[in-house]
């Protein structure tokens, strides 16, 4: 990987992290039609999801500091154990498993296999469905500190399908959140605080492979990483403002639009799957 590909992929990972339109995706599209017909990896852009992550961070760091202040009394007993911060702390942990343990088992095959682009032009295609569905059937009433466990569990579950390129981690939480009756700022807000935990532990892991994997090296990453965050958090502030007053339908229609594209390359052989 050469400095101009890294500068390129890091602004992208920046770009689309946050917006339900799936990173992973558009890494590997990229990474195909402008620097050699090669997919990134997912190291690469799960390395560079620390850019985007730490992002949240900064973003929300009031808000984390709270949660973990508060889900930290209530352990001790000293706020009730039923407080709206605590239960979100603790919900945030529960909601993590999930990705965690899946990563975990499939790893090989969420490396391999699912990064076909075939499979990424069906995961454009019908999350952006079920994206413009749940916009349309929700009831957009429910806001975080109406969170209950199930929801959380349910909202995991769903941040669980990121795993396979072309979901978007952002947009299967926020769609099962639009489902579930909660409103589009509150669904946005709370797809950013779960994925904490999951992104860095999975970033922090893929860190293994660099010097490993000869595609990886420290000076691109390191500067893919810090674009990545820059970037990365412009967005999360232009997003919160955005679904606060519009319909997902804007990123619905990308997405269809996308994977219609995708699939005209890969049927015209200009990218491989």
């Amino acid at each position: 990987m050469d400095w101009l590909e890294a500068i390129v992929l890091g602004i992208v990972q920046g770009l689309t992290e946050f917006l339900p339109i799936s990173s992973s995706a558009h890494q590997s599209i990229v990474g195909q039609l402008f620097f050699g017909g090669h997919d990134p990896g997912a190291a690469f852009t799960a390395i560079t999801q620390l850019g985007t992550e730490t992002a949240v961070l900064v973003y929300f760091g009031k808000d984390i500091g709270r949660i973990i202040k508060n889900w930290v009394l209530a352990l001790v007993g000293r706020i009730p154990r039923n407080d709206p911060d605590a239960r979100i702390g603790w919900l945030i942990i529960l909601g993590s498993i999930p990705i965690v343990v899946l990563g975990l088992l499939f790893e090989d095959t969420i490396d391999t296999a699912l990064r076909n682009l075939w499979i990424t032009v069906a995961m454009l295609a019908g999350v952006g469905i079920l994206l413009w569905l749940a916009d349309r059937l929700a009831r957009h009433s429910y806001e975080l500190t109406e969170l209950t466990w199930w929801d959380g569990i349910a909202l995991g579950f769903a941040q669980a399908l990121a795993l396979i390129p072309g979901v978007s981690r952002s947009g299967a939480t926020i769609s099962a959140g639009l489902f579930l009756g909660y409103s589009r700022p509150a669904a946005t807000r709370y797809a950013f605080l779960l994925a904490v935990p999951a992104v860095f532990g999975s970033g922090l892991y893929k860190l293994k492979d660099v010097g490993s994997d000869a595609t990886l090296q420290w000076g691109p990453i390191a500067v893919a990483t810090g674009l990545a965050f820059v970037v990365g958090l412009a967005v999360i502030h232009w997003l919160l403002k955005y679904v606060s007053k519009h319909s997902f339908t804007i990123f619905v229609v990308y997405r269809l639009v996308l994977a219609a594209g995708v699939a005209a390359l890969l049927l015209t052989n200009q990218v491989q799957p």
